[in-house]
Formats: C-alpha cells, sequence, structure tokens
C-alpha cells in the first residue's frame, strides 16, 4: 500500500525507520502480550504484519495498568509515538521500530482460541476449517489472499491493455449435462423446472462473439458436482476469456504475455518464450500423462518390440494384444528402496488399474533381484537395461497392458509418485508447456453400461482441418484444435479453437450419439444463433485458484481460498448443506425421497 497513512492510522506491518518521531494509530488484534515486570510489551497484529506497542510504567501508570488486562486475540486500537527499538529484530520488516503507547482503546475482549493463531501450529484440518474465521488470521493465509488479490488485478490490466472487455455472464443457466454433474438450483415460478449453476461460461461466451464481443474477458465463478481433490473444489473461479478471428496461434501469442507479465510482477522470473509445445501423443509417451512434469527426468520408454518374444507371458500378452510394455529407470533408487517399498509400488499401479508392476533391482555392488528377469535370456536382460538406460544402483520399472494409455498413465503416476519419494523434483523451479492436438473424442459408458464417444474437452471443439473428414469413418482418431497449458504436473488451463461452422458443429453432435430431438433440446440456441454468421473463434480458460496455489508455494487449493470446502463438499464452518423448512420446498414443489443413512 502506497500510503498506509489515513488520519494517524497505520497498518501494523507498514511502520519503518522513517516513521520514527510520528504519533501514530495501530488497530487489530493482540499476537502477544508480556509483562515483564515494569513494561509490557504487546504484539499487535493486522494483515500487513506486526507491530510492537510498548507500556511503560514510568510514563503512565493507569496506561499500563490498562495494559495488564490485554490478552491474545484482544481486538485493540494503540496509540502513541514511533521510536527504534533497543533490541533490533531483523526477522521482521518492522523489527527496528516499536510504538511507545499513550492510548489503548480495548474494542473486545476474546475468549481463548481453540488453537493459536500461528502458522507453525500444528492443528487438525477440520477445526481449522470449523473455525476458519479464526484461520484467516494466519500471516500465511492472509498473505496468499493478498497475493490473489494482486494477480487477479495483473490478469485484469494486462488483459484491458489487449483489447479485452470484461463482461458478466449469468450465474443461473440452462443444465446441458454431458461431463461432471451440474448443481441444480429449482425454480419457484416454473414448478418442476430447474436453473444450473454454470460449470463454465462457454456457451455465453461464444454467443458473444457472435454478438460482435472479439475480445471478452470474465474472472467467473464456476461450478462442478464432482470429487474433489488437493486443486479441486466444488465452486471455483476460472480466468475465462474468449477471441474472435484467430486460430491457434493467436490465442497462445496472447496468453504467452500474460504468463510472462505474471510470473515477472509476482515471482521476478523472466519466462522465456515461446514456450515449449508437445503434442498428447508425445506427452502420454514421454510422460504418461498430459500435464507432464519436466522438472525431472525418468521419462518413459516403449520397450515392447524388445518384450514382444522375451518369454515372460505377461509382456507378451499385452504386446500380442496391441498394447505396451513401457518402463522407467529411477537413478540410485536400487540402493535407497527395499523390497516392502518396491512392492507397495506395485500396489500404488494397481490403484490406476494396472495389473501389476514389472521390476529390476540393481544395487551398486553389482547384485540384482527381480520380478520377471528370471524369464528373460542374458540378451533380453542386456537390451531392456540398454533401452532404459540402467546401471548398477538404479530401478527399473515396467508396466505391461493391452490397453496402451491405462500403461502410460499407471507408469507415469508411479513416476512422479517415485520422485517425490525419493526427493528428486528441484524446489523453486518452474517448467510450464503447451499440450497441444488432443484426441477430439474419448471413449467411455453411458449410465446404462453401453460404449459411446464422449468429447475429450467439450462438444464445440473444433477438429483439426485435416482430421474433419474422419467423421464418417474414425471418428476415434480425430484430433481437436485444443491446448491446455500445463506446469510442473498441474493443468493451469485449458481451451481451444471452437467449431463456427455448423455443419460441421453438427456432425459432432451426431457423433456424440445425440438424437436431433436432443440436439434441439440442449443446443438449440446455439445452433440458431450460428445461423447468423459465426466469426472463427476461440478461447481459453485458468484455474485462477490452482494459479495462485502455484504462485504461493503451497500444495493445497485450500490455503488460497477464503471459505474452502471439504472432500465431501460441505462447509465445516457453515454447517453446510443442510436441511430447509417443508415450507420452502412446498413454495418449490419439491418433495423429498430421502434414504436414511445406515
Amino acid at each position: 500500500m502506497n500510503n498506509p497513512f489515513k488520519n494517524g492510522r497505520v497498518y501494523c506491518g507498514a511502520l519503518r525507520e522513517e516513521h520514527i518521531g510520528q504519533r501514530v494509530t495501530v488497530c487489530g488484534w493482540v499476537a502477544r502480550a508480556r509483562d515483564i515486570g515494569g513494561l509490557i510489551f504487546v504484539d499487535m497484529r493486522d494483515r500487513m504484519g506486526i507491530a510492537q506497542c510498548v507500556f511503560d510504567q514510568t510514563e503512565n501508570g493507569e496506561l499500563f495498568d490498562k495494559a495488564r488486562a490485554l490478552r491474545s486475540e484482544y481486538t485493540v486500537a494503540i496509540t502513541g509515538t514511533v521510536r527504534m527499538r533497543s533490541s533490533i529484530n531483523d526477522k521482521i520488516p518492522t523489527g527496528h521500530v516499536e510504538i511507545l503507547a499513550e492510548e489503548v482503546n480495548i474494542y473486545s475482549p476474546a475468549e481463548t482460541t481453540p488453537f493459536e493463531i500461528l502458522d507453525d501450529v500444528n492443528v487438525n484440518d477440520a477445526l481449522r476449517l470449523k473455525y476458519r474465521y479464526l484461520d484467516l488470521r494466519r500471516p500465511s493465509l492472509q498473505n496468499a489472499l493478498a497475493l490473489r488479490h494482486r494477480m487477479t488485478q495483473i490478469t485484469r490490466n494486462y488483459f484491458d491493455e489487449q483489447g479485452f472487455l470484461e463482461i458478466e455472464t449469468p450465474i443461473l443457466t440452462k443444465s446441458t449435462p454431458e461431463g461432471a454433474r451440474d448443481y441444480l438450483v429449482p425454480s419457484r415460478v416454473h414448478p418442476g423446472e430447474f436453473y444450473a449453476l454454470p460449470q463454465s461460461p462457454q456457451q455465453y461466451k461464444q454467443l458473444l462473439m457472435l454478438a460482435g464481443y472479439d475480445r471478452y474477458i470474465q474472472i467467473a465463478r464456476c461450478f462442478r458436482d464432482e470429487d474433489l481433490r488437493y486443486d479441486r473444489q466444488p465452486e471455483f473461479t476460472q480466468i475465462d476469456l474468449e477471441m474472435s478471428f484467430v486460430d491457434i496461434d493467436d490465442v497462445i501469442a496472447v496468453n504467452e504475455g500474460y504468463l510472462q507479465r505474471l510470473f515477472k510482477e509476482v515471482k521476478g522470473i523472466d519466462l522465456e518464450l515461446p514456450l515449449q509445445r508437445m503434442s498428447y501423443k508425445e506427452a502420454m509417451s514421454r510422460y504418461g500423462s498430459d500435464k507432464p512434469d519436466l522438472r525431472f527426468g525418468m521419462e518413459l520408454n516403449d520397450i515392447t518390440e524388445i518384450a514382444k518374444d522375451c518369454g515372460f507371458s505377461v509382456f507378451e500378452a499385452a504386446a500380442a494384444a496391441g498394447g505396451i510394455v513401457t518402463g522407467i529407470c529411477a537413478k540410485g533408487a536400487g540402493d535407497k528402496l527395499s523390497r516392502k517399498e518396491i512392492d507397495a509400488l506395485g500396489e500404488y499401479v494397481k490403484t490406476y488399474k494396472a495389473k501389476g508392476l514389472a521390476w529390476i533391482k540393481l544395487t551398486s555392488k553389482g547384485e540384482m533381484s527381480s520380478s520377471f528377469a528370471k524369464f528373460l535370456s542374458e540378451e533380453k536382460l542386456a537390451a531392456i537395461k540398454a533401452a532404459l538406460g540402467a546401471e548398477n544402483g538404479d530401478l527399473i520399472l515396467c508396466v505391461a497392458d493391452g490397453d496402451v494409455e491405462l500403461a502410460q498413465n499407471a507408469l507415469g503416476s508411479l513416476r512422479c509418485h517415485v520422485a517425490k519419494k525419493l526427493d528428486m523434483i528441484p524446489a523453486n523451479t518452474f517448467k510450464p508447456l503447451w499440450i497441444v492436438e488432443f484426441p477430439l473424442f474419448e471413449y467411455g459408458e453411458d449410465d446404462e453400461g453401453n460404449g459411446r464417444l464422449y468429447a475429450k474437452h467439450h462438444p464445440f471443439t473444433a477438429p483439426m482441418d485435416e482430421d474433419v473428414e474422419l467423421f464418417a469413418t474414425r471418428p476415434q482418431d480425430m484430433r481437436a484444435k485444443a491446448y491446455d497449458i500445463v506446469m510442473n504436473g498441474t493443468e493451469l488451463g485449458g481451451g481451444s479453437i471452437r467449431i463456427h461452422n455448423s455443419d460441421i458443429q453438427q456432425k459432432m453432435f451426431n457423433a456424440l450419439g445425440f438424437t436431433n430431438e436432443e440436439t434441439e433440446e440442449r443446443f438449440g440456441h446455439m445452433l440458431n444463433a450460428f445461423k447468423y454468421g459465426a466469426p472463427p473463434h476461440g478461447g481459453l480458460a485458468y484455474g485462477l485458484d490452482r494459479l495462485v496455489m502455484w504462485m504461493a508455494g503451497t500444495e493445497n487449493i485450500r490455503d488460497v481460498i477464503a471459505f474452502p470446502k471439504v472432500q465431501n463438499a460441505s462447509d465445516l464452518m457453515m454447517d453446510c448443506p443442510s436441511p430447509v423448512e417443508d415450507k420452502q420446498l412446498r413454495e418449490l414443489s419439491i418433495a423429498l425421497d430421502v434414504k436414511t443413512k445406515e
């Protein structure tokens, strides 16, 4: 804050040596009070930091007696004169000065808090979230939310400079279930009908392009009824943007400029442009992930050709089924991991639907143990070791399956797990890149267990121009004009060039198995709009919460959200979701059929 002083009031954390001699008032909470006889030292805390205030009995005995009542988390105002501290504290920015107190006003006392308001206190997460308003007093959370504000301002300023208009889109919208579940809102005036909370402003921002607003941005609140993870919440914030008369390179160029600005102003890092681009196919082949972490090596290697006739039935069966045998070499892990720990890695890949893990443990002394080497000839064993670059002291880990992506995904997840376990990931390192050429479709089962194609991103994503002709013959091989910006194993944002041709859009809906009636019911407003002149357009959406999480250096998205939900999507502080009165349900024409929890 450029000028923290206003009417004599100053933020605690803003005091510096240049303020010595000035009479100021600080307002906040008592972080700590120490009575050492004739002096009482009070550490005052607000969102800017800590200031030490001193009550001297020889200066004002009545004030000194009043200060004896101060306890932790009392809300007070202290007025006094800034002076140099006799004992310098270089650990805090205000450590060279203190306030000699002349007045104190106790706004409200405080009961003993359920936990200390400290960053390094060991507190159960549930307790912290139940008393989130206390938890938010901790400096680390206050700094994270201040960083979030700053990043939002940088975002608005940058895109304003690039000619974008900030336009709000509705929160109450139409349910178009395809992908994650919608949160539904019943309508009182339309009994039996529902709004949906937006999973993204996707359709509205495309319609804005059709309306002629060629550069749109919104800091948009979005909602998805899905299972939570460390980097996912049921309600979240997107930096949502769309552009007209563009192709992939145009969208990426604008966003690389944004990321460069963000890294420079927030982290002081000069991001070198252009960023690396990698196809989805290459990312899966080398890293087993469409959001690869490039901070460390240990890349996947396809050893199917070597393994297809090696004598080990698991490898041979996977190869015969048109699948893959893929492996990684964990450098130095042969000496570091025990047999028990390796067996635990085998259980880990099973959580990703792999049937098991094949391994070779090489010690620096030249000893070898393995789950499958006894089935191999010396020549095949040497070939596998050479293909994976394995030497004494290393650990070879392999996954084989008839489903190529299943095997790659399982081993890619194991790659990251092993890297964390062995502390192979360098700190304060950022490796952003673009993943491009995603599949247009993915195969899955519907609620009845029938196989069908689903949109990999969403049904408005344009196919690669050269793949359009595959709609009728091999839609599963089609690539999308889609792109994700990923960093350090996390997707920061994603987008695509959209379909602006109504014929191609109809082919897309047909490939997804929608009947004409379903298409008209769900997306008729979009198809009708396309009849009146649609520009080529595309965009991208960042997860603001994830961006802030990375910039703040925390590993949990809850640390950068003021009032987050827990894993079951409940709010422990507000105790919601919660039952409502029967009167409210009757007004909404809703009758409940809730099964009693056993």
